[in-house]
């Protein structure tokens, strides 16, 4: 590791552990119930979340937020790219897609439960439900911004179809995709919790909400914890993603300030 990259490294993580620590020292005389010291949260982390309750909860979740992501990142660039193509579409889809964006995914969930039963299916779809409008609007948006001058060049070769979909489109609309599809990654780790809070037998919601209605304040804590910690491993890994995706794009912006 580089220098460079170990500065980063530093910068990045210095905040957080100076935190951790004051919270460790300040918290540890706790005698308040349902604040108690970063010392018992971390013991019980360690009891219940590097044992069995991993793969009994932690796995479910990831599956099941990797399942409801992956169908919003698919849906919703297959039909935010269409839509920022045809003006005339767009003009016809915005008033649905304002309204359908409107209704909160959350709302949707007793409908669901009704609908659907308690298994998998409703909370896939609930995490699509608010995963998706992310995701699709900066693609539409991304796919509306192309340049102009590249575009009637792509018409003048007569590049069309899916070699210009491919070769021009989508690196062109990448880097706002890309935005879409992180911000959609955060809104479906809040729905996946939600959604298991509300139904389900396993997962880290249903953990959570079974430690606080049991009044085990410690290990409800240690499942708060083990969920930053879950989520801040899925933006190291799409930092990463992003990073590959984009390469060109960074090359091609540190040339122009070079030049």
């Amino acid at each position: 590791m580089t220098h460079t990259a170990l500065k980063k490294l530093w910068v990045e993580l210095a905040l957080p552990v100076l935190l951790f620590a004051l919270l460790y020292v300040f918290s540890a005389n706790s005698t308040n119930f349902y604040f108690p010291s970063l010392s018992a949260v971390l013991h019980q982390f360690g009891a219940l979340w590097l044992g069995p309750r991993f793969v009994a909860d932690v796995i479910p979740s990831f599956q099941r937020l990797m399942a409801g992501y992956l169908l919003a990142c698919l849906l919703g660039i297959a039909l935010g790219i269409p839509v920022g193509i045809y003006r005339p579409l767009r003009r016809a889809v915005e008033p649905v897609l304002e309204f359908f964006r409107a209704v909160p995914p959350v709302a949707m969930i007793p409908l669901l439960i009704v609908s659907m039963g308690f298994g998998d299916g409703m909370k896939i779809t609930v995490i699509v439900a608010g995963a998706i409008w992310p995701i699709l609007l900066n693609t539409v948006e991304g796919v509306k911004s192309i340049d102009p001058v590249l575009d009637e060049t792509c018409r003048t070769y007569q590049i069309r179809g899916l070699a210009r979909l491919r070769h021009f489109i989508l690196p062109s609309a990448s880097p706002q995709i890309i935005v879409g599809m992180r911000l959609g990654l955060s809104i479906g780790i809040v729905l996946m919790v939600i959604s298991e809070m509300f139904a389900a037998l396993d997962g880290l919601g249903s953990a959570i909400i079974y430690f606080q209605r049991s009044y085990e304040i410690p290990q409800m804590w240690s499942g708060v914890l083990m969920l930053g910690l879950f989520g801040f491993a899925l933006s190291v890994v799409f930092r990463l993603f992003e990073r590959w995706a984009l390469k060109w794009y960074v090359g091609m912006r540190d040339l122009e300030r070079r030049n």
